[in-house]
């Protein structure tokens, strides 16, 4: 790649990580409790390197098939990466994420509940499990509604064996965050589960201020793609 462009990677983590610690200190956090997790989605293997060679260790992929052609190579070169599938996963890919990535932020429905459970059993590898929570009830959108998210958690843990580690949201584009990070706050606290998956590179200081220990950000550091991260 342009050198250019390795140095804009390189800068966008930096300015992301500041921003996260600065976000931190403003509330009172501890920054090293505040995972960044560097959505790479649809970037090549090539301009992930300059982040890899600054350091970041954690990243986020939105596909099983592209993550699976792209990252088997660079876990060779870096093996200490911890890859997060953020975005939404089919039933039929089940074996595959189990098997790639060591956390999954999208379980939203009793079936893929069901699948994971199966291919965990099966491969003997137990990724990380966050439930996504839809907390605007948009009908478009994947996740558990909140009227929905305590009978789910039950399913999930009860009926089909499954560990889930925390929670993870995407707040509607037209309201303000903060409202729908404090409703996923409350519900892991209700729960008792560690894991907050929320913020993007438009709204990860308001997700600081309201709890997430990770945010997901993919177009300050990598460069705006066709969706916004």
């Amino acid at each position: 790649m342009a050198e250019t462009e390795f140095h804009a990677v390189a800068q966008g983590l930096v300015t992301v990580r500041a921003g996260i610690r600065r976000a931190a200190e403003d509330f009172g956090r501890d920054p090293a409790s505040i995972h960044l997790v560097a959505v790479s989605k649809t970037v090549a293997a090539e301009g992930i390197l300059p982040a890899l060679e600054a350091g970041q260790r954690v990243f986020g992929e939105n596909y099983v098939q592209e993550s699976k052609a792209k990252w088997p190579g660079l876990r060779e070169r870096f093996p200490d990466v911890e890859l997060h599938l953020v975005g939404p996963l089919q039933s039929n890919k089940a074996r595959e994420a189990v098997e790639l990535f060591d956390v999954i932020h999208g379980l939203d429905r009793p079936s893929l509940a069901a699948a994971l459970a199966k291919e965990i059993g099966r491969v003997g590898r137990a990724p990380k499990l966050l439930v996504q929570v839809n907390t605007g009830d948009e009908p478009q959108k994947a996740g558990v509604s909140p009227a929905d998210i305590d009978a789910f958690l039950e399913t999930c843990r009860d009926g089909h064996g499954l560990t889930i580690s925390g929670l993870m949201c995407i707040p509607p584009a037209e309201d303000p965050p903060s409202a729908h990070f404090g409703l996923l706050a409350s519900i892991a606290e209700r729960h008792g589960l560690p894991t907050l998956s929320m913020g993007m590179s438009a709204d990860y200081e308001a997700a600081i201020q309201m709890g997430a220990t990770h945010v997901r950000v993919g177009t300050a550091i990598f460069g705006s793609r066709s969706r916004q991260t």
